[in-house]
């Protein structure tokens, strides 16, 4: 346990404890508590607001030159940095992942707050193209309070990715991070104050989400709303902001196809593969979680794969030859488990998995073994359902028409793979597949500087890229007149 005193939240730049219920933080590996904490109350919410609020109106912040913006968020950058292994052991504890993808996480987390400093920096302004007898441009500025509802899977990554455009584009933040792992959160609102962030412009306010989070959305102070998570959360986010006519971005769920073509490197594929969906426990919206094979080659390669699958090192997140740790909680291990029954139900075999490692190491904390289902059809209910769990289901196709129709047969379009070497074939299969991200001979490699996001019920909006810090900010058009008489109106 880090300690046995109540951890304090940060509202409005003030250290105290929350208003609402005690809690605990468990540790996957164990199911021990590593803190307690009071989440946020709606109090807490209202105050936090409110002063973030009055921060944003007259901290300076927002008037700030792009530039002096920039250097606090490059010092954000360095003190990740020059604190990256205790982050990153304390991200392990408070979602369970492997060591070595958890250095990952913070130094991902690093680069973001470098890449929107340099990109903020560098923002320029659009002088468009005259249409009379004045200059015109095209402006843009901070909202004034929005928010970040984060998920469980990758916090340090997934505040970063909300939190540097937000305060890039000058506005006052408040921070909702998934009740199950407020830690990361909280480290970030502590550096970014000791990097300069003025007092009160960062908030960070655990808790539940239907409570807290729903407080949040509804406040009128809030201007928009950023949300990763599950849809049907998203979808009454998007409610909200309908009613609010408040902008906002989802990034939501994801049942993502990875299709292995007849002439693919079976090597690179089969690692691909089993990365896509095995590692960070398939817990990720984009995972590779439903596999076409061309039919000559399916027989060779789920044999490849399922030996792969059985050779992956499931167990403690501490150790750095670990490639897959726990599940999030028990709760989160059943309701996978429950999908596995029902694939089986529905005629499904199991080639590999679909059970729980035993013995020393394992019986306390929340680990499953890596699962590889085959014999159903992509109507399947875990065909078409989100796991998000070390769940794969394989099928075969007998053609590019076939393929392409079923990869697209899904309420989710978030991302996809395809392994092939002939380039023209990818590049088609690439085009004619519907999600907002497609690796080819790849998968799951992410760029700080490309956008990111889901179309239909994956989400709506992107993160990440330049234009990032524009989805944090309104957008003005400007005229200045260049005539020399007065407007002809009056004559």
């Amino acid at each position: 346990m880090i300690s046995s005193e109540l951890l304090p939240i940060c509202i409005a730049g003030e250290w105290r404890l929350g208003g609402g219920d005690v809690y605990e933080s468990l540790y996957p590996a164990t199911g021990e508590p590593i803190a307690r904490l009071k989440a946020a109350s709606l109090a807490d919410v209202e105050e936090a607001i409110t002063r973030a609020d009055h921060a944003f109106r007259t901290s300076g912040w927002a008037q700030r030159l792009p530039h002096e913006r920039a250097a606090v968020l490059h010092r954000v950058a360095q003190l990740i940095r020059e604190e990256s292994e205790s982050l990153a052991q304390k991200q392990r504890l408070d979602n369970g992942k492997p060591i070595t993808e958890t250095r990952n996480l913070v130094a991902s987390a690093a680069g973001t707050f470098q890449f929107f400093a340099a990109a903020l920096e560098t923002l320029e302004e659009t002088i468009t193209p005259s249409r009379g007898a004045f200059v015109t441009m095209s402006v843009h500025e901070p909202m004034g309070v929005v928010a970040a509802i984060t998920p469980w899977n990758s916090p340090i990554a997934s505040e970063a990715q909300k939190l540097a455009p937000a305060l890039a584009a000058g506005n006052a933040v408040v921070v909702k991070p998934a009740e199950v792992t407020p830690l990361m959160a909280l480290e970030l609102a502590r550096i970014c104050e000791q990097a300069g962030v003025p007092k009160g412009i960062v908030s960070v306010l655990p808790g539940k989400g239907s409570v807290i989070g729903d407080a949040i959305t509804k406040h009128p102070l809030v201007k928009r709303v950023s949300f990763t998570g599950g849809t049907t959360t998203g979808k009454h986010i998007a409610h909200i902001a309908a009613d609010k006519m408040m902008p906002m971005s989802l990034e939501l769920g994801g049942k993502s196809p990875t299709m292995v073509l007849d002439d693919a490197d079976l090597d690179h594929a089969v690692n691909g593969v089993l990365y896509g969906i095995f590692s960070s426990s398939g817990e990720s919206c984009i995972a590779g979680s439903r596999l076409f094979v061309a039919r000559g080659i399916y027989d060779e390669f789920l044999t490849r794969l399922a030996e792969g699958a059985n050779a992956l090192r499931v167990g403690d997140p501490a150790s750095e030859r670990t490639q897959m740790g726990p599940l999030i909680t028990a709760k989160h291990r059943e309701g996978i488990e429950r999908y596995v029954d029902l694939g089986v139900s529905e005629g499904g075999r199991i080639r590999t998995g679909g059970v729980r490692p035993h013995g020393d190491g394992y019986d306390r904390g929340y680990f499953y073994k890596p699962t590889i289902i085959e014999g159903l059809g992509n109507s399947a209910r875990i065909s078409q359902e989100e796991i998000f769990g070390p769940v794969l289901v394989a099928m075969p196709f007998d053609s590019e028409e076939e393929l392409i129709a079923q990869a697209n047969d899904s309420v989710y379009a978030l991302a996809a793979g395809v392994w092939s070497r002939d380039f023209k074939r990818a590049w088609k299969l690439g085009r004619a597949v519907q999600a907002g991200t497609v690796w080819v001979n790849t998968y799951k490699q992410f760029s700080v500087s490309t956008p990111f996001g889901g179309w239909r019920d994956s989400g709506l909006g992107r993160e990440k890229g330049r234009e990032g810090i524009f989805q944090y900010m309104e957008q003005k058009s400007m005229y200045w007149g260049t005539n020399e008489q007065p407007l002809p109106w009056a004559n």
